[in-house]
Order: C-alpha cells, then structure tokens, then sequence
C-alpha cells in the first residue's frame, strides 16, 4: 500500500535512548529538559527567538487567536485544512473568506480590501501547501487598515522567504509538527510571535495561566507538550536537511515524469524558497479526478483531495461565493510523497495516472 504520506522515522536507537533518560528522570511532561532543549534547537535553526512548542497546530492558532484578543469578523481564505477556520469559529471569531489566486493557491491580496468592515480585526491567512503568501501586500493592507496578521505555516518548515524563515512575518505565525508533516514531533505545534510581550502572553496561557506555582495569569489552557514527543522532535530535526533534500529530489521526480501531461500545478511564489512539502496536480475536471484516484486506489495508492470541500461551504459558517477556490478544491489531488517513497513507485503512480485518463503519452518504461 502507498498512502499519501508516511511519517518520517528517524533513527530508532536514538530516539530509544531519549526515552530511556526520560523514564529514568521521571519528568514526563510539564516543560521539561528535552522541550527546553527542543526549542533551543528550533531556535537556532529557524534563528527565531520567539517561539513555543504547543500541544499541535489547531491549538497553536487558538492561542494566537485568543492571544491577539481578536473578535468580530476575520478574512481568511476558503482553500485550506479545516482547522483553519474551526479554530476562528471556536473563538468566537466569524470567517469572512475571500478568493484565492489560482496559480499560488494563497488568498488573493487584490481581494482582500473589499471585504473588511468596520468589524474585521485581523487576516487569518495560509501559506497553502507550503508555498508563501504575498507577504508584503498583506501586510501593507494590515497596516492600511489597522488589523492584525496570523498566518497559517501548517505546510511551511523548511520555507523561506527574501532569504529569512517563512515563521518570522506576521504578528503571530503558527505551524504543525504533526507525523504528516516533513518536520515532525508526532504531534505537536509552534508558535511564533514578532512581539515579545505577546510571547510572554502565550507561554501563560499554554499552562493554564500558571505564573509560579500559586499565582495565575489570565485565562488558560492545557497547550503544553510532553517529553516524548520534544525527544521525536530533537531526532527528527537532526536530520531536516536530508528530509528536505529528499523531497525536492522526489518533487523533481514528480515534475519531469509528469511533463507530457496536461495538469495544473501551483506557481510558487517570487522570493520564496519552497520545502516541497506535497505534490499537488491540478485537473482538467472533477470526473478526471475522481477517474485518476479510483484508479490508483484500485492498485491501493491513496493519493488525497486536498482540500475538498473548500471551507466556505461548510455547514456552521456564512455563506461566501469563492468560485476560484471552489473549482480548484473540485479539481486538485496532492500525490504520495513521504521520505521512503522509491523512484519505483513514483512512477508506477504515473502510469497508472497515465492509463487511467487514456493518454497516448509513452510510459514511464520507454521515456
């Protein structure tokens, strides 16, 4: 079977003897030296100093939600992972979606004035699959306008953009650390804030609103990670740069076998250094797509509607047209890509996406 992805697994020996100290110390969680230690990591890799290692991503953006004191309406983007905008709805924010552009896949800046009021108090936006928003445009409209920027980095461990960690824009940039993802913790989630005092803020409320052991401040909740999932994060780290090698080797793989097919694909965006953290194509319809996938699962490859349906339709927000996002949400398949995917079966993949929309391309074997 080849999912859509596989967790990477780093060196099992190494991660044996992080637990064998943790359950010698018998400090299990509640911030203990391998998450002081994996932070410290972080940020000397990332060279970001604000920063915090939470529970997972969801609960990295209610925080920041919650830590911004954001209210009213916030514009965000109708093509993402759901908890982009349960976590807005959770807070008792109200999404207000706007479009995507159809080659980034990112919110459409161009859209975005149109639709702030005099209730909007923030941009909730995602860099989709990795790939970076038009940062500068954002934030030129938030200052334009006095909101705050979160920006949804799900995807984006390994990107950067003009040169810096894509993490380091916004007020408050949040990421996932869950096994799907390149960079992993199993589960788990950072948070990262441009103002310091913000920080101070989340580090309060990820443990109840603990200040010492007898004193709260503010509200809080459980955000905090354990030890055995920091020590994931120290041995997976240790190897990133062979992870992101990989996929972009694997990525490149995708793009040349793929070359003599009519797909879209997403444009990565100007100044931005991609990780590849998926492989996205785009398709001529949904009945193409829903052809391709029922072939490969017929050969038990699961590849993955992400993102269907476009979060503007779901049933618990208001109602917004988003046609650009909701024909792409119909048409887009990401492909199996994880660190032990074989060149093999990368192209076995291929041909079966070759036979199943009856191309008279070659096949894998004779190009």
């Amino acid at each position: 079977m080849i999912p859509v992805t596989k967790p990477y697994i780093p060196d099992i020996s190494k991660y044996q003897q992080y637990v064998a100290s943790i359950l010698k110390r018998e400090w299990l969680t509640n911030n203990g030296p391998n998450v002081l230690e994996f932070e410290q990591r972080l940020r000397d890799y990332l060279d970001i100093e604000n920063l915090l290692f939470v529970t997972n991503g969801t609960i990295a953006l209610q925080i920041a939600i919650k830590a911004l004191e954001l209210e009213g309406e916030v514009i965000t983007t109708a093509f993402s992972y759901i908890a982009t905008t349960s976590s807005l709805v959770w807070e008792d924010c109200q999404p207000v979606f706007v479009d995507i552009d159809p080659r980034s896949l990112n919110i459409d800046p161009s859209k975005i004035e149109a639709a702030i009021t005099n209730k909007t108090t923030a941009i909730l936006a995602t860099h989709c699959f990795g790939n970076a928003c038009e940062i500068d445009e954002i934030q030129k409209i938030a200052d334009k306008f006095d909101l705050k920027v979160i920006y949804d980095a799900a995807h984006c461990f390994g990107t950067k953009y003009k040169g810096k960690s894509i993490f380091q824009f916004g007020d408050i940039t949040i990421t996932s650390l869950h096994a799907t993802k390149l960079m992993h913790s199993i589960e788990g989630g950072i948070v990262f804030c441009s103002d310091r005092k913000v920080l101070d803020k989340v580090s309060f409320m990820r443990n109840f609103g603990h200040d010492g052991y007898e004193a709260f401040n503010g509200v809080g909740i459980n955000g905090k990670n354990s030890e055995f999932h920091a020590a994931m994060g120290i041995c997976v780290l240790d190897d990133i740069e062979a992870i992101l090698e990989r996929r972009a080797s694997q990525s490149k793989m995708y793009e040349e076998l793929l070359q003599s097919f009519e797909f879209g694909s997403q444009k990565i965006t100007n100044d931005c250094e991609f990780n590849h953290a998926y492989y996205p194509i785009i398709l001529k319809d949904e009945e193409q797509l829903l052809r391709v996938k029922s072939e490969l699962e017929k050969n038990e490859i699961y590849p993955r509607r992400y993102f269907y349906p476009p979060l503007n339709k779901l049933q618990y927000v208001n109602s917004a047209t988003c046609e650009i996002a909701e024909s792409i949400s119909s048409r887009i398949l990401c492909l199996p890509l994880y660190h032990s995917l074989k060149i093999e079966e990368i192209k076995s993949i291929i041909d079966l996406i070759h036979a199943s929309i009856n191309t008279s391309s070659k096949t894998i074997e004779e190009i």
